[in-house]
């Protein structure tokens, strides 16, 4: 499945990008991260669930194969192009319309925490058409509400073809929202963010 209906990079400034997964998205976001240049102008947000039980050194295991800075999400930290933060285990990640980041205890969604609706649904209120979310392997159905709310506002929706996925559960829920502008294997993602991005003038992510 190759789905294509965004408008050329060149009619569109982009300014942040938000990167959903769960069961196997390690691999998939130690793989998509690596392609991604060194000069990418906006930052990128990464919700991954894991297990709050342990100590995670999931910014290591990424930071080492992407040439983008890597750090776990601070509450309060200002995003900066050519940076990927990740939530931290068991908190919520969101985003405000000055590039603030946001972390929080709140109840669980869809039983888990950080959530990528909640992620997603912040970057649509703070960035609309100028935001890219994207929705990689996984098992539930977390990112479907949050895909809607980019969709709604104008963003770009990208998710990681079902049938390729490890897990298929997350993807399968996002397409079935209707919000995708691709839908790809896991392979040709990191190209398409990158031509959607590059044609950003000024690297603005304010």
């Amino acid at each position: 499945m190759n789905t294509q209906t965004a408008p050329p990079e060149t009619e569109r400034h982009f300014s942040i990008v938000g990167i959903a997964a769960s069961a196997g998205g390690v691999l998939a976001l130690r793989d998509l991260l690596s392609v991604l240049p060194r000069d990418l102008p906006v930052p990128v947000l990464v919700v991954q669930h894991l297990d709050p039980r342990h100590r995670t050194v999931i910014a290591e295991i990424f930071g080492r194969r992407t040439p983008l800075a890597v750090q776990l999400a601070g509450d309060g930290d200002i995003v900066e192009p050519g940076t990927v933060y990740v939530a931290p285990p068991d908190h919520h990640l969101l985003v405000n319309r000055g590039g603030r980041l946001t972390l929080s205890q709140t109840e669980l969604v869809h039983f888990v925490r950080p959530s990528a609706d909640l992620l997603f649904e912040s970057m649509a209120g703070a960035y609309g058409a100028r935001a890219i979310a994207c929705v990689l392997t996984g098992t539930g159905r977390d990112g479907a509400m949050g895909v809607t709310a980019i969709k709604d506002r104008g963003g770009t929706v990208m998710i990681e073809d079902p049938s390729t996925a490890a897990f298929g559960g997350m993807p399968t829920s996002a397409v079935a929202t209707g919000c995708a502008d691709f839908v790809l294997p896991l392979d040709e993602i990191g190209a398409v963010i990158t031509g959607l991005v590059g044609g950003a003038a000024d690297g603005d992510t304010r």
